[in-house]
């Protein structure tokens, strides 16, 4: 494994230790020495979903477990490696890539969730990391309703290198979107990133501004939007369904940024929410850094998730 891949485990290690240790200590260790019968399969179940992996991935996962040869007595290493491997298996499918750098140019990423979710600050760095990789970025500050948002936009521009576009407050964000797309193809930009307003109050409204933008930008180029992205923010735990519900019925999400993994005991639930969504997990977050950022991997988050280190 290479020095940087160890030293992303580590850290998505580190960010899900408070879910990795309440899993052991309301799973694990109610299973170590122990026969494996149906009454602690049904109680593994409810550990699963109590730990926020809902109800039906919970019984899927369970029902591999079930299916995994132990002995009369289980130890806590067997069980681990079981959960890690029921879980990964439970969130391959969902894996998705995001990849702004190999199609068109200029590639128009939108960032949509509720306000607080970590869309500016995953913008930002997302905004670094491609720059660093030598790429022309323009940010975009569509989320015109607030002042601190394009302040926080503009700090994040200026730390990775990149071009800044804004509006004053209360601006039209569909038109400052589509001057910002115009201006990206005349200069040769390779990536525009474009945050959006947040204000689930206004529920209406906001999906309306979103599709608005959505068709604005359309009138350049058909398939633009190129990427939209949902910011959900783990420590709210199931709330983050409910959010997934919202934006993902009205508006065309593909792909899926969980962030603040470290934040919570409840890691668990970017689970269900893979399962429920029609779009791929692409990227998670654990920590404040740039580097906290990463593409997803199934198979490193349930070992992280359990406790486990990778291999």
């Amino acid at each position: 494994m290479t020095e940087q891949k160890k030293g992303w485990f580590q850290r998505l290690t580190d960010g899900l230790s408070r879910s990795s240790r309440q899993m052991s200590e309301q799973v694990v260790s109610s299973f170590v020495k122990q026969p494996l019968d149906q009454a602690k399969l049904d109680e593994l179940e409810e550990m699963l979903i109590e730990a926020d992996l809902g109800p039906r991935s919970a019984a899927r996962i369970t029902q591999a477990f079930a299916a995994e040869r132990f002995g009369k007595s289980v130890d806590e290493a067997e069980i681990k490696e079981a959960l890690a491997r029921a879980i990964g298996d439970e969130l391959a499918p969902r894996r998705g890539e995001f990849a702004p750098l190999s199609g068109p140019k200029p590639y128009v990423v939108l960032f949509i969730g509720v306000n607080g979710s970590g869309k500016t600050t995953t913008l930002g760095k997302i905004a670094v990391d491609l720059v660093r990789r030598g790429a022309k970025v323009l940010v975009v500050a569509g989320d015109t309703f607030r002042a601190a948002a394009v302040e926080q936009l503009s700090v994040w521009a200026d730390r990775a290198g990149a071009d800044f576009m804004s509006r004053p407050t209360g601006s039209d964000a569909a038109g400052l979107a589509f001057d910002a797309y115009e201006r990206a193809r005349a200069e040769a930009y390779d990536v525009v990133l474009i945050d959006t307003a947040g204000r689930l109050q206004n529920k209406a409204g906001l999906m309306e501004e979103l599709l608005k933008i959505n068709r604005v930008l359309k009138k350049i180029d058909p398939e633009a939007p190129h990427e939209t992205l949902l910011v959900l923010d783990a420590t709210v735990g199931r709330n983050a369904l409910a959010q997934e519900n919202i934006f993902g019925n009205q508006i065309g999400v593909s792909g899926i940024v969980m962030t603040k993994l470290d934040g919570t005991a409840r890691g668990g639930v970017l689970v269900p929410v893979a399962q429920a969504s029609d779009s791929p997990i692409k990227l998670i977050g654990v920590g404040e850094g740039v580097d906290d950022l990463q593409p997803f991997d199934p198979r490193a988050f349930a070992r992280s998730l359990v406790g486990l280190e990778d291999q």
